[in-house]
């Protein structure tokens, strides 16, 4: 929201990019560039790790984990192309479906081969840091103009202005996610290992070394990012910025109290693609000319609140929603997809049962 939906999402390249530093615009931006930027990434880019391992576990007790995987990942291909192309050009599943291509021969490696490619993987991504983009994107002019475009045209523009628009700014989006290619695939590895490691399977057993881990990553996640000038250095804080972060939230889960209080979120994660998408249609009408308008005009702090709020709207239908159905709507039509017949889609109570007899 902060860089992409209110504002274009190559104004953060522009020299001086964040509000007054006095203002509360400028801190929220700033707290968000530290604390968060490209972090949240990183993280789901481990989850998403995680989740392939774990799948490709559990289909191979059933033979046929390539097929289903394959299947599963063409399928979010398809969701990532629509996205991109109809509904926002900041779209990440594309990219996640052809990493996920890239990693899934890798599952059937050992935990240490695992271990090594995400090593060497993620080291190379370091030091390609150091070095300009592989494809090069526009100058500081030429950028100035565009996002000058941009913001008229999101601002004011019609749905086909918006559409057209949109899609001409992807060759301008693709060094972009050229750039972080090979750190999405590198943590996907990552997050295969750590499955793989079984150490998320015995989390209770292991909530000190979440803890320490969780202590650790953030703690070198604030030297390493408050260590500006250092390329290398910096593309590769926010990944250990996001293992601090990641076994925070685990190491939080083992408590019993907490645990409670974390389930809104958990309902939110369980339908991560619904959600995903729902933001898109949201903010789009939100920010998009079609709708209220309000691209290039909310401040940073205004934004935030707009995401606590909806948010907490996602967390309130998550909950309310798999109270009563198995899966969230796209999560149950990827499954549809995956396994090529119709999935069980509503949670049978037997109360359900009495009521029908």
């Amino acid at each position: 929201m902060v860089t992409a939906f209110r504002i274009s999402i190559f104004q953060q390249f522009l020299p001086n990019p964040f509000s007054d530093a006095g203002s509360l615009d400028g801190f929220v931006e700033r707290f968000v560039h530290f604390a968060l930027d490209m972090k949240s990434f990183s993280l789901f880019s481990i989850l998403f790790g995680l989740g392939l391992a774990m799948q490709f576990e559990r289909l191979s007790r059933s033979g046929h984990p390539f097929y289903f995987l394959t299947r599963r990942l063409i399928a979010l291909l398809v969701f990532g192309a629509i996205h991109l192309l109809l509904i926002w050009n900041g779209d990440i599943l594309t990219e996640y479906a052809l990493a996920g291509f890239v990693v899934l021969p890798l599952l059937r490696l050992s935990r240490s081969s695992l271990a090594t490619i995400a090593a060497s993987v993620l080291a190379l991504y370091g030091i390609l840091g150091v070095f300009p983009m592989l494809l090069p994107g526009p100058g500081p002019q030429a950028l100035a103009e565009h996002v000058a475009h941009a913001t008229a045209t999101y601002a004011d523009g019609s749905f086909a202005d918006v559409l057209g628009f949109s899609l001409r700014e992807i060759e301008f989006i693709v060094p972009l996610h050229a750039s972080v290619f090979p750190r999405t695939v590198g943590l996907f590895v990552f997050g295969a290992w750590i499955w793989r490691s079984g150490v998320f399977q015995q989390a209770g057993d292991n909530a000190g070394v979440f803890g320490g881990v969780a202590a650790i990553g953030i703690l070198a996640g604030v030297t390493l990012t408050l260590r500006t000038g250092d390329p290398f250095l910096d593309s590769l804080a926010p990944v250990v910025f996001a293992i601090g972060y990641g076994s925070l939230v685990v190491w939080i889960a083992q408590i019993e109290e907490t645990r409670r209080i974390l389930a809104p979120f958990a309902a939110v994660g369980r339908m991560a693609l619904t959600n995903y998408i729902l933001h898109s249609v949201i903010f789009g009408f939100v920010f998009f000319g079609y709708g209220l308008g309000l691209f290039g005009q909310m401040g940073a702090a205004p934004a935030l609140l707009l995401v606590a709020i909806v948010y907490s709207f996602q967390a309130l239908f998550s909950t309310l929603w798999l109270n009563r159905f198995r899966f969230g709507p796209l999560e149950w039509l990827w499954r549809v997809i995956t396994y090529n017949q119709l999935q069980p889609m509503r949670i049978h109570r037997p109360l359900d049962s009495a009521l029908r007899h």
